[in-house]
């Protein structure tokens, strides 16, 4: 079954031989470009494209065409090589468009050797960009995967030639370009030598970070905005009388200045870039950290195995000038990283107060406000993420919606200085607050009966938290207890759930009964796995294998460890979920450098009503029931 990719998501490759096809409707020019270890590349003999299309392990298109086909075998690229990016640009001046938010989004699939489709992703969001990094396969643990990526550089292929780490990005691009131009002039016209490109300026070694790539051949200060948050260029500024120029400051940023249709999209795409490009600049900071020590101990070592320096003070002359080399490159890291924190931070305090209540904090006053929606959100959010490098720069966790998988409220210590301090009632206390919050906004934010939420609380220990829920009458019905009802919910939305995935693989969904609920499900299993025998077990794990892709979703409030018993068995239940978890913990990982980011739950205002307030209006305004 084909893996349909949203812009970050990854997917394994069971295979190293594939077959990458670029369907655009539109001619575009086809590359790849490997990477080492950190994901630069360390040349120019390191990227496929027309003039050059062949690499151990890589063969890329000669010319431009709207269908492509890359080869790529990994296991015959070279070890240093641990990332290889499918780009793609627009070609000038051959009467296509200019950018890609002008055409058809392009859809990029992957292929085994036998010809199974592996993945595929539709390139969206694009807008005034003329390049874009498609895909990237990366290797992880000694297995390859696949991740979408979509990002877009409205700086056209030098940008993002520049952004993979190449020096001196402009002139390659400009030999690819102008190559593609000249195939596409008729042979009596002369032919234009291309424009004189001048080179970036030389960059130290190793680079200042950034948190969004610099433009090519400025050597001004790096910009901030990010790629694919960039709006359409401003019109130049008519010339002032005076030769004097005003000084150029930041970027004022403004909520919704991301593309999109809505100002919902606008949103969420600003949010997203703001994720990534805190994760970016923190990686620029901590490699370029990484870089000072091993220089520092590098040279050291060498001043120690040079014994004419031991005398006459010339090793501590020699110590002292590697830790002034040491502490002069980390200062200038941490300086540029300051400036980025500051704008990410002013950014965030302009976007936080504009976002709609399936984006919002609980404590943002745009709840008070709360009307139920006419129509599902993008996404919803489920917490916030912060890094250490600057913990009260918040960014908002946005899950897509319909979600593609289900939620999993950690109850046990996990990994947290926070939880360890907690005893055990009170964490599993927190877990279930912490799930309640979740599904009072699952309910808040689609639109009245788009969504019925079932409980099993087969012990009847979660009866406190779950009050807001019961009492307001959201609930599909009351919360079921012991094994009997726990049974009987299972049976229940596993029969939905065959019933239909019949529907959709047979064409037939008119053909359901009158009287389906068409409502997304969600079921909060309490306690678990208490009241579960081993039938109820192996429908659980169903439902969370194959309920989401039919509307039906599970949301767990549990301990890991109180299912140990049941062994390997439920390892595969634990790893479709998403872990999220009561108490502040860094345990997820974004998708382009790994960082580790501590992720806050959506905590309520202390002595707050407002979850209380929308339940309710979430329960007037649901359709009443058919006799």
């Amino acid at each position: 079954m084909t893996a349909e990719l949203v812009r970050g998501q990854n997917h394994p490759l069971p295979d190293t031989r594939l077959e990458i096809t670029v369907s655009a409707g539109h001619p575009v020019v086809a590359g790849a470009a490997l990477g080492d270890e950190r994901g630069r590349v360390p040349g120019v003999e390191w990227v496929a494209h027309p003039v050059a299309p062949s690499l151990p392990g890589v063969d890329v298109p000669r010319q431009a065409a709207a269908d492509q086909r890359l080869a790529v075998d990994l296991a015959a690229v070279p070890d240093a090589v641990h990332r290889v990016s499918v780009l793609l640009a627009l070609p000038v001046g051959t009467g296509g468009p200019a950018s890609f938010g002008r055409a058809a989004a392009p859809y990029v699939a992957v292929t085994g050797s036998d010809g199974t489709e592996i993945a595929s992703y539709t390139i969206t969001g694009l807008d005034s960009e003329s390049a874009v990094v498609a895909l990237e396969l990366y290797r992880r643990q000694g297995a390859w995967k696949v991740r979408a990526m979509g990002q877009g550089y409205e700086g056209g292929l030098a940008a993002l030639l520049g952004d993979q780490g190449l020096e001196r990005p402009a002139d390659l691009a400009a030999s690819i370009l102008e190559t593609e131009r000249a195939r596409h002039t008729p042979p009596a016209a002369p032919v234009q030598p291309p424009a004189q490109v001048q080179p970036p300026a030389p960059e130290p070694a190793p680079a200042v970070p950034h948190s969004a790539p610099a433009t090519p051949g400025t050597g001004g200060p790096i910009s901030y905005t990010h790629p694919r948050r960039a709006a359409a260029p401003e019109p130049a500024p008519a010339p002032a009388a005076s030769t004097a120029q005003a000084p150029q400051g930041p970027s004022v940023p403004v909520a919704g200045d991301a593309a999109g249709w809505s100002m919902d999209e606008r949103l969420y795409n600003q949010v997203w870039g703001m994720f990534e490009d805190l994760a970016r600049t923190a990686a620029a900071y901590r490699s370029a950290c990484d870089f000072a020590e091993s220089r520092l101990d590098r040279e050291l070592d060498e001043t120690l195995s040079d014994y004419r320096s031991r005398v006459g003070g010339a090793n501590d002359a020699a110590r002292s000038a590697a830790r002034a080399r040491h502490d002069e490159l980390v200062e200038r890291a941490q300086e540029v990283l300051d400036r980025d924190l500051a704008q990410l931070a002013v950014e965030s305090e302009v976007v936080e107060p504009a976002l709609p209540p399936a984006y919002a904090r609980w404590d943002n006053p745009v709840w008070h406000a709360y009307r139920p929606p006419a129509e599902e959100p993008m996404a919803v959010r489920l917490g916030d993420l912060h890094l250490p490098e600057r913990t009260e720069l918040r960014i908002p966790m946005l899950v897509r919606l319909p979600m593609e998988r289900g939620l999993w409220v950690d109850s046990g210590r996990g990994r947290s200085e926070a939880a360890g301090l907690l005893d055990e009632t009170e964490l599993k206390r927190l877990a279930l607050d912490s799930a309640v919050a979740h599904t009072a906004r699952l309910l808040a934010v689609h639109p009245p009966g788009g969504f019925a939420v079932h409980v099993v609380d087969a012990a009847g220990a979660g009866a406190a938290a779950l009050a807001p829920l019961v009492d307001t009458g959201v609930l599909a019905a009351p919360p079921a207890r012991g094994a009997a009802g726990v049974s009987a919910v299972l049976e229940q939305l596993t029969e939905r759930v065959d019933l239909l995935q019949m529907a959709l693989r047979n064409g037939a969904v008119d053909a359901l009964p009158p009287g389906l609920d068409a409502a997304r499900q969600l079921l909060i299993v309490h306690d678990f796995p208490h009241g579960f025998d081993d039938r109820a077990v192996t429908r659980l794990r169903y439902l969370a294998d194959e309920g989401p892709g039919v509307g039906v979703h599970l949301l767990m409030v549990a301990d890991r460890a109180d299912a140990a018993a049941y062994g390997p068995v439920l390892d595969p239940l634990w790893r479709s979920l998403l872990r999220l978890t009561p108490v502040a913990d860094d345990h997820l990982a974004d998708p382009w450098v790994g960082h580790a980011w501590s992720y806050e739950p959506p905590l309520l205002p202390p002595g707050s009503r407002i979850l209380r307030q929308v339940l309710a209006q979430v329960a007037d305004a649901r359709p009443a029931k058919r006799p």
